[in-house]
């Protein structure tokens, strides 16, 4: 007997309160009374028609075989969106990486480089593997192999000690659920806007917090929607030593104060 759970009611509802949509306007925007509505949302409807899948599938541009089988509201921003541009990586069951790649004469993924010139052209063809193609290619063998590795520049002193200019080798995250807060990050960001070197935090009202090591700049936040990418760093290469003097500047007034406390302490 076939006992895969079946995801269709929560779905349903999920990917209506995502769109921030009333059961009142997805009705009629469906052709469904709200009574209908509500009892699908429900699971009151114990056999619903073919035409009620194909309907939810079609507006939502989510596939009836992942509207059945998996719990969309498990997944990240970054695979809802993948879903929705027709990448059906859940069709057969299996976590397939949808990351587009290329590989070298062995067949060993290659590291891509994105010059500074090619940040704009990245943001519309980091899914192209022809436009891939023709980024410098790196062989770095000391890297896991369990990871998929791009190296980016940096531009400015936000994240200072880590100096300008620098080069981010970084490994690709395909959960954004997974990343630990204030884990420095490559955010490839759509539209207009660039991508940035900056620590990330991904709060649950689908946000993601960018701040900096550098004081100076005030953090912000971005909605998941404009996020196209994240990598998470690995390392990171440079012409300059960094400057610690700074560091060294913190680490002596928090020695004072601990010095000035324990004094305190001892006094009493």
């Amino acid at each position: 007997m076939n006992s895969q759970r079946i995801f269709f009611s929560g779905n349903i509802k999920f990917l209506r309160e995502r769109k921030n949509l009333s059961q009142e306007t997805l009705a009629e925007k469906l052709g469904l009374t709200r009574s209908k509505l509500n009892a699908l949302e429900n699971g009151h409807t114990k056999a619903p028609q073919p035409d009620d899948y194909l309907n939810y599938s079609m507006y939502f541009k989510i596939s009836v075989d992942n509207l059945l089988k998996v719990d969309l509201s498990k997944l990240s921003e970054l695979k809802l969106r993948d879903l929705e541009a027709g990448n059906d990586v859940y069709m057969t069951g299996s976590n397939i990486r949808i990351l587009a790649i290329t590989v070298d004469k062995g067949n060993k993924e290659n590291v891509e480089y994105v010059p500074v010139k090619a940040k704009a052209g990245y943001r519309s063809g980091y899914a192209d593997p022809q436009y891939l193609a023709k980024l410098p290619k790196f062989s770095m063998p000391n890297l896991p192999r369990d990871k998929t590795y791009r190296i980016f520049p940096t531009e400015g002193d936000s994240m200072l000690p880590i100096p300008e200019d620098s080069d981010i080798t970084c490994m690709f995250v395909q959960d954004w659920k997974s990343i630990k807060p204030q884990t420095p990050c490559i955010v490839v960001l759509s539209g207009e806007k660039d991508f940035v070197f900056k620590q990330v935090t991904v709060n649950d009202d689908a946000t993601i917090l960018l701040s900096s090591y550098n004081c100076i700049y005030d953090p912000y936040t971005v909605s998941a929607e404009e996020v196209l990418e994240i990598w998470e760093f690995y390392s990171f290469q440079s012409k300059e030593i960094p400057n610690i003097e700074g560091n060294d500047q913190i680490m002596k007034v928090l020695l004072d104060v601990q010095k000035q406390v324990t004094e305190l302490v001892g006094n009493k």
